[in-house]
């Protein structure tokens, strides 16, 4: 899937939330955020740190908080779309167009921004690096080609695929992992390159 190289262009392809998401980058660009695109979406920054992403699905238009735990979230708008794997990120999602509050979500917006400027961010930690599970390991040694394409790949695509089979419980589940993922690492692409 070819990555979106504007805004105009990412709008363009979202036919049904076209008019939805016009209105939420008119409200992005009425502040002092940079538009930018960013793994393929809208992006909304202040000195290159991210502020807010756009993003639309089949079901719903969303905005992205990047450090949307620091929100005070009066009106509980917000969500952790990604349990256990985000601890800043927070995400709004509007179901129909009459459904964005103009005025409330450059409030959210605002304070955002004020939390940026006030240094307010959570750190990403270094992680560990996690350990090829064995029946990835066992692939790579007898398929040298393989082996060569998973060590091209970046340290976290890498580890994207190490995680994925390791939280496998079961050793039937990590096998046919190793097949699904096994033309991907060929090809050079990430686990989930397709939704950057």
């Amino acid at each position: 899937m070819q990555k979106n190289t504007s805004v105009e262009e990412f709008i363009s392809k979202k036919t049904v939330w076209k008019e939805s998401l016009e209105l939420l980058r008119s409200i992005m660009l009425s502040t002092e955020m940079e538009e930018t695109v960013k793994w393929g979406i809208p992006a909304y920054t202040i000195d290159g740190k991210n502020i807010v992403g756009l993003g639309a699905f089949k079901s719903y238009v969303g905005i992205w908080f990047y450090q949307g735990v620091f929100l005070q979230d009066k009106q509980h708008k917000l969500i952790n779309a990604q349990e256990g794997k985000t601890k800043g990120l927070r995400q709004w999602r509007f179901n129909t167009f009459e459904e964005i509050d103009k005025e409330l979500v450059l409030q959210y917006v605002q304070e955002a921004i004020q939390n940026q400027k006030d240094g307010k961010e959570i750190k990403i930690e270094k992680s560990k690096d996690i350990k090829i599970p064995e029946e990835l390991q066992a692939v790579l040694v007898i398929n040298s080609d393989l082996k060569a394409c998973f060590e091209k790949l970046t340290p976290f695509k890498q580890k994207e695929y190490k995680e994925y089979i390791a939280t496998a419980k079961r050793e039937a589940t990590r096998i046919s992992r190793v097949k699904k993922i096994t033309p991907m690492i060929m090809d050079g692409v990430g686990l989930n390159d397709k939704y950057r």
